[in-house]
């Protein structure tokens, strides 16, 4: 489903999505509201991408959203004025979620804005990305849970932690050449840039 959001005391303009021709949304998955999408990004069967409260949500080129994915945000408005708080800027614009280029959002990944995922980063299945800014060509493994911390690039996140402190992050390992999951993302983006291209194809048959 792809729809514009309805007006309230926390939107105050209706929006309908942008998406490049050269996406792909799944017919089971929902994109509402102030939400772009970039070149080649594929969006999986059951994911939610709801730019109805904290707008807007940016997915970048070449980035997945996969299966049971929720990205939404706190509001970014009340009655006409912006909530500052909860608004990132990137590259001199203001988003409640920013994914980047070549992200992978896999599994049942939950990025609730404000929130940020910079370029060839990963986010492992099940987890959570809330009040966090996530630097690139980080790996967060299955199942963490990141609350108000910043990521700083090529970091990994290992299996199941909560890191709600910088002190926290800030001690997070480095990705170095002896880390197993170094190369993932590159082939989980080219499997889902392929699906995106293929799917399309089909559908324009």
């Amino acid at each position: 489903m792809i729809e514009s959001n309805v007006i309230t005391d926390f939107s105050s303009r209706e929006s309908a999505p942008v998406i490049d021709s050269t996406a792909y949304v799944h017919p089971l998955a929902s994109v509402i509201g102030n939400v772009i999408l970039g070149k080649g990004v594929m969006v999986a069967p059951c994911a939610s991408i709801r730019g109805d409260e904290g707008q807007p949500l940016h997915v970048g080129d070449h980035s997945n959203v996969q299966d049971g994915v929720v990205i939404h945000a706190l509001e970014t408005e009340m009655d006409g004025r912006a909530v500052e708080k909860n608004l990132y800027q990137v590259d001199g614009k203001k988003y409640a979620v920013y994914v980047g280029n070549r992200v992978s959002l896999a599994h049942q990944v939950q990025v609730h804005g404000p929130a940020v995922v910079l370029d060839d980063s990963f986010i492992g299945m099940q987890s959570l990305v809330f009040k966090s800014f996530v630097g690139g060509r980080c790996v967060v493994e299955p199942g963490c849970i990141l609350m108000g911390v910043t990521v700083p690039e090529g970091r990994y996140v290992p299996a199941g932690s909560v890191i709600r402190t910088q002190d926290q992050a800030d001690a997070l390992p480095v990705i170095g050449d002896d880390y197993p999951l170094k190369d993932m993302n590159k082939g989980v983006v080219h499997v889902n840039t392929s699906l995106a291209q293929a799917y399309l194809k089909k559908g324009s048959r």
